[in-house]
């Protein structure tokens, strides 16, 4: 039957991590900044208190065996979830966070965010904001990375809330050729001009553009519209993110025979849903509650 209280101690699953993780015990014991006997003693009272064998002698290399490589996996989960709470517990305690962390979607309006954070320095003036424009999987990574409190994007993380549709529209400049033809588009019309993505900025990247062999691919936001404006090319733009252009006739929508829109959902979704920290807690509901009110105006006009 097993023991209601855990035998093997944090120190000692750590102990065991840093082995796998350093590739020996001499190398553990420096990072951990223990003697090597000491870590020795550690990885042996686990063998020894669960009765399994962690490691096995291949030539002079000690390998994890099977059991090794689960209890190695389970060790790393706990191990993680421990400095989370212990994260979050001081969050908790402290009055105010010094700096909040957010990774936002491209996609989603930038006079959107900043009015949030405009609204959110009127309580909060000393709080440091870094705002991070990512692309697709690199709004995903930063979040699951923990280098993130709060993320914008079109994936559901932890605990996400559904913060607004999206509905991008192809767009080019009115002294575009398309735009010269002057009748409906059809695919093979925009397969003969340039198109304009925005570079995801994963490191492993999901979207593939090769089917497109007329393109140019850039990395942010604003160089994709300077480009569009430019007559340079076309590309599929949320029209929030463009409606200042839309309405000064710098861009206008082209008129496609399929009537073509991409749709899709954005969240806003916490790196740990059950301690976010009270003001990373508040800038979020600031959020939410600013962009179901643009979406509510929108839906009027």
């Amino acid at each position: 039957m097993a023991s209601p209280v855990p035998r093997i101690t944090l120190e000692q699953w750590r102990a065991l991590q840093a082995v796998v993780e350093s590739g020996g015990y001499a190398q553990a014991a420096g990072t951990l900044h223990k003697s090597q006997s000491t870590i020795t003693y550690a990885v042996q009272q686990i063998q020894r208190l669960l009765d399994v064998k962690v490691f096995e002698i291949h030539g002079r290399k000690a390998v994890l065996t099977d059991a090794g490589h689960v209890l190695y996996r389970r060790a790393k989960t706990l191990l993680e979830e421990a400095q989370a709470l212990e994260r979050g517990a001081a969050e908790m305690a402290e009055d105010w966070q010094p700096e909040i962390r957010i990774a936002v979607e491209i996609v989603f309006p930038t006079w959107l965010l900043l009015e949030c954070l405009q609204e959110f320095a009127k309580t909060r003036p000393a709080t440091r904001i870094e705002v991070y424009e990512t692309v697709i999987t690199g709004t995903r990574e930063m979040l699951a990375d923990g280098r993130v409190d709060i993320a914008i994007g079109p994936e559901a993380g932890p605990g996400a809330t559904a913060l607004t549709p999206i509905r991008g529209v192809a767009v080019a400049s009115p002294d575009h050729p398309l735009h010269k033809l002057g009748r409906k588009l059809t695919d093979r019309d925009l397969k003969r001009h340039r198109r304009i993505f925005i570079r995801d900025t994963g490191a492993n990247r999901t979207v593939d553009v090769s089917g497109v062999e007329l393109r140019w691919t850039v990395s942010t936001k604003a160089t994709q519209i300077r480009a569009l404006v430019m007559g340079l090319g076309f590309a599929w733009v949320p029209d929030d993110v463009i409606r200042d252009e839309l309405r000064d006739g710098t861009l206008k929508r082209l008129p496609l025979r399929s009537n073509t829109e991409l749709m899709g959902q954005l969240y806003l979704s916490h790196a740990d849903p059950e301690f976010p920290g009270r003001d990373a807690a508040f800038l979020a509901d600031l959020i939410v509650e600013r962009t179901r009110t643009a979406c509510r105006a929108a839906a009027k006009k």
